[in-house]
């Protein structure tokens, strides 16, 4: 195990272009300006339909990691909807509403077990984890006819990739598979890391008082870590300012980022640059992050709160390869880990807070993104694609 390699070298044409750019100080730049009004960040109507468009689109709500073997489930509430994930017999992972049929109670009050029956403590109905059929209903001889075949739980599009859990509440009858919703590209970049093999570290639930697209802008922001992250031994000392190449994968995209090592590597004329000289993160469109680190993966999900644009919930996973877990793997995460909360916890979610909470008291006017500031642009401007298209 020692002898492998943890290193996961960039691709030559991207590394290229970011040692252009650690030489000439310049950074992948826009067409022009990007003006967003304030009222996409505050808008009840504007919520309303970001919740449908997500609805409507494949979303990462677990890992296969969690539900190993058959009948092990998971339980959790997204965007107002409870959900049960489970593992069936088949290897594969079923997800059905957390909701009787009878008179929609919940069938499963635990966060996670190992079951073959649902059972619905309000009447008794009780529902199988293999396939969520309608098992035989106490007193019913009295209750009267029960279609079965039409009583079984409610089943949501299920389909997983990369042992990530994709789900769509509301699919398109021509809607494609993931990895059509993916492509190659993104595939290509996810690969490398060997999520579906990978050990889950750590996982975190944050709710917080600002929009959920704020998070995302954060999040792939190359301007901010010299003045937002500048304490000692942060995520500012650590990264290049200003010094990023995007790439956009359909509505997905990916900014490189370079590291504060990547210039003595280049200073001395080096080319086998890695993610050890190099921050990545992507976006899989529409909610989710991708974090490249040198040995692990941050994922990311951001979660709007119905009826509140200003309330999101993020869920931070960290996931190593688990071919490269030594315990000096586990401090270099845990230490990861450490630079990551300050960041996000003590520094981001409260300059984000802050955002909200001035759009809030404004009400009208716009945000300005500059040419530097290509990831947003692009998540922004493929949101605003995706809605005018459903309209």
């Amino acid at each position: 195990m020692n002898q492998i390699n943890p290193n996961i070298y960039i691709e030559k044409e991207v590394a290229d272009e970011l040692v252009g750019h650690v030489r000439n100080r310049t950074t992948d730049q826009a067409d022009e300006q990007l003006i967003v009004p304030i009222s996409d960040f505050t808008s009840q109507e504007r919520l309303a339909d970001e919740i449908d468009l997500m609805k409507r689109s494949p979303l990462i709500v677990g890992h296969v990691s969690e539900i190993p073997n058959a009948g092990d489930f998971v339980t959790r509430t997204l965007l107002d909807t409870p959900l049960i994930l489970v593992r069936q017999s088949d290897g594969s992972v079923a997800t059905f509403r957390n909701m009787c049929r009878h008179r929609g109670g919940v069938v499963e009050q635990e966060a996670s077990g190992n079951k073959r029956t649902f059972m619905c403590q309000y009447h008794g109905w009780s529902y199988d984890a293999e396939g969520g059929a309608l098992k035989p209903v106490f007193y019913e001889d009295t209750f009267g006819e029960i279609d079965y075949a039409c009583s079984g739980l409610h089943r949501i599009k299920t389909e997983v990739r990369h042992g990530l859990i994709f789900i769509t509440f509301n699919p398109a009858k021509d809607a494609p598979s993931i990895a059509d919703y993916l492509g190659p590209e993104v595939d290509a970049q996810i690969a490398p890391w060997k999520i579906e093999e990978s050990v889950l570290y750590m996982d975190h639930v944050f709710v917080k008082d600002m929009n959920w697209k704020l998070v995302m802008d954060g999040a792939i922001d190359p301007l901010h870590p010299l003045f937002l992250h500048n304490k000692p031994d942060g995520v500012g000392e650590r990264t290049l300012n200003n010094t990023a190449v995007f790439r956009t994968y359909g509505r997905h995209g990916k900014m490189f980022a370079a590291r504060s090592n990547l210039k003595k590597l280049v200073e001395a004329g080096r080319d086998d640059i890695s993610y050890r000289q190099v921050g990545s993160v992507m976006v899989l469109f529409p909610n989710a992050l991708y974090v490249n680190a040198p040995e692990h993966v941050e994922f990311w999900t951001v979660w709007p709160t119905p009826g509140n644009p200003s309330e999101c919930t993020v869920n931070i996973r960290l996931f190593v390869r688990q071919e490269i877990v030594t315990p000096e793997m586990e401090a270099r995460v845990k230490k990861s880990w450490d630079i990551l909360s300050l960041a996000a916890l003590e520094e981001d979610f409260p300059m984000e807070a802050a955002i909200q909470k001035n759009a809030v008291a404004l009400g009208e006017g716009v945000f300005r993104y500059g040419r530097n500031e290509k990831p947003s642009h692009h998540l922004h401007l493929q949101l605003r694609k995706a809605l005018e298209e459903k309209a």
